[in-house]
């Protein structure tokens, strides 16, 4: 069968000296093992920064003994075989989670089927860490990782592990909202790729004023999502800041370049533990929420560019939170005004948190929140998916001209209708939202 791999790569992360490379090729077509196995033919997969980043930043993890890797993790698929055990019949539609647990007994959250909050480090990851994704004509998943997808959202159910990542944030927000009495109104997305884009719609669907602050054009595709689901965008300004570079030790060129992006400055007596009571030195962000008389209680920062998150930080309102979703792969280093963050993250109860994966509820209330952006905002998920490709075309992609996001149609769509079984019934699934 064909699929797209990952080549050039060693056992350890960023362990590779050359580039890895993409390539298309033929692979042993896999077979299901157990009574709980299940044979997935594979309609479409999205691609991701994640995606992009395994090349670009070298950190894929091959199967043991292996030196390429399987990518995609985004799927949508449709069953062809089922075992006995599996629950599952053919024709059903299923995405796939991504990671899988570590084997130590003392992880508790693995041994309780929470790997999103696994302790060790030592989870796997299909298409990123230790496993083959799903970038190929076939896989074989076990049962437990099969996520039923309905019909009906047959044209944009590949969104569905994106969104759980949104599903995730929303209900650590709630948890940890529980403190106080909490009645948010304004919600801020750091970011319009397709994970900036999917947290704002969901913000609009929970009633939020949202603002999504981004470095794209106010004229971009994901700008004029942005608008069409009633949410403000707001570009993103360039500022360079005086003290940038002021005394800085180490990383003073990724300093200035950082400032430059977001204006964060280090602030009178950073440092020095002078200028105590002071607040952290504004940056745009701060100074555009404070002229259009807005409160942030909610921040969700999808860029992954870290600067932000410490202007996020000072701009969060108090009693707000601050949830981070962009992994940071580079070693960047900028002065900020640690003493007056501090207090303010103390003195207004502000809480931050970092967030990751997702676990198989996010993942249905992720197809829940899906059909209900499609209900309020009808064709907004079709046109964020801007870039359809073939197996044969992903080699050659140029991760950075793509629009919005990529998506490749494993099998021509217009087939997509005539391999799926109909759920009569509908699927029921119990959670919050």
């Amino acid at each position: 069968m064909k699929a797209v791999r990952l080549s050039g790569l060693s056992a350890a992360a960023g362990a590779q000296t050359e580039t890895p490379k993409l390539e298309l090729c033929e692979v042993e077509r896999p077979s299901r093992k157990t009574a709980a196995d299940v044979l997935v033919r594979v309609l479409c997969v999205g691609l991701d920064g994640t995606d992009r980043e395994l090349v670009s930043e070298k950190y894929g993890v091959p199967p043991e003994g292996e030196h390429s890797l399987i990518i995609g993790h985004e799927s949508l698929g449709v069953v062809e075989e089922a075992g006995e055990d599996s629950g599952f019949t053919a024709g059903e539609l299923v995405c796939a989670l991504v990671r899988r647990p570590c084997t130590d007994p003392g992880c508790v959250n693995c041994r309780n089927g929470k790997q999103d909050f696994c302790e060790t480090g030592e989870y796997v990851e299909r298409g990123i860490k230790g496993a083959h994704g799903y970038l190929s004509e076939y896989y074989v998943e076990d049962a437990r990782y099969l996520v039923r997808v309905p019909a009906g959202l047959l044209r944009y159910g590949m969104l569905t592990e994106p969104q759980s990542i949104v599903e995730k944030v929303w209900d650590e927000v709630q948890r940890i909202q529980q403190r106080l009495v909490w009645q948010p109104t304004t919600a801020v997305v750091l970011g319009s790729g397709p994970l900036g884009l999917l947290a704002a719609l969901t913000c609009r669907c929970l009633g939020l004023d949202t603002l999504v602050w981004s470095k794209s054009a106010p004229d971009s595709p994901g700008a004029d999502i942005v608008r069409a689901c009633g949410a403000e965008f707001q570009q993103a300004v360039e500022r360079r800041a005086e003290a940038a570079g002021a005394g800085a030790a180490a990383g003073t060129a990724r300093s200035t370049d950082a400032a430059a992006a977001t204006g964060t400055v280090a602030g009178a007596g950073a440092g020095t533990g002078a200028g105590d009571g002071a607040r952290a030195a504004s940056s745009p962000l701060s100074e555009l929420l404070q002229a259009k008389g807005k409160r942030a209680d909610l921040i969700v920062e999808c860029t992954g560019f870290s600067p932000l998150a410490f202007d996020a930080m000072t701009a969060l309102g108090p009693n707000g939170v601050l949830a981070l979703l962009g992994v940071t792969p580079g070693s960047r280093h900028i002065r900020v005004a640690s003493d007056a963050i501090n207090q303010e993250l103390v003195l207004e109860n502000k809480c931050v948190f970092g967030s990751v994966n997702a676990s198989l509820q996010d993942f249905e209330t992720g197809l829940y929140r899906l059909q209900q952006i499609e209900e309020r905002f009808p064709g907004v998920l079709d046109r964020l998916m801007t870039d359809r490709l073939t197996l044969e075309r992903v080699p050659e992609l140029d991760f950075g001209k793509i629009a919005i996001k990529a998506v490749v149609d494993v099998i021509p769509r217009e087939q997509w209708s005539g391999l799926v079984q109909e759920q009569g019934a509908g699927i029921a699934n119990s959670f919050s939202v």
